[in-house]
């Protein structure tokens, strides 16, 4: 994918970036990512298309994804993590417990880190990890 088209950097360096702001980013990075790996598939009648994605970027569906990704994140990448699933954001959605809010944004936190380190072959790793179980 080319990341080019994603890319307007940060006023700062991302280490500095509030965590909800790298996940607000990493949310829509996600998010594409995933609705180009359902289109890349044989079936796309829209509401395939949602239900399948929706299995992907829920809060719940995102916590077991950080939960697989742990084991295997450098220091700094856990760091992130532990930065993202302690902000405060002050709403959970109905759909998720506030266990399974925090590590949806904890994952979405280094998501958005990644990208604007530009490290875009980790982040690709990583998210390939979800979609070639």
């Amino acid at each position: 994918m080319d990341m080019n088209l994603l890319f307007y950097p940060p006023d700062k360096n991302p280490a500095l970036i509030h965590p909800l702001v790298l996940a607000y980013v990493g949310d829509a990075i996600f998010e594409l990512f995933i609705r180009q790996v359902v289109i890349s598939q044989p079936n796309q009648r829209p509401n395939y298309l949602h239900r399948t994605a929706t299995r992907y970027v829920s809060a719940k569906a995102q916590s077991k994804a950080l939960e697989q990704w742990l084991p295997l994140l450098t220091e700094e990448e856990q760091d992130v993590v532990r930065r993202g699933r302690n902000a405060k954001s002050g709403s959970i959605p109905k759909n998720a417990d506030v266990l399974e809010y925090r590590h949806s944004t904890a994952m979405e936190c280094l998501i958005g880190y990644l990208h604007y380190k530009g490290e875009h072959a980790r982040l690709r790793e990583l998210l390939d990890m979800l979609i070639n179980k």
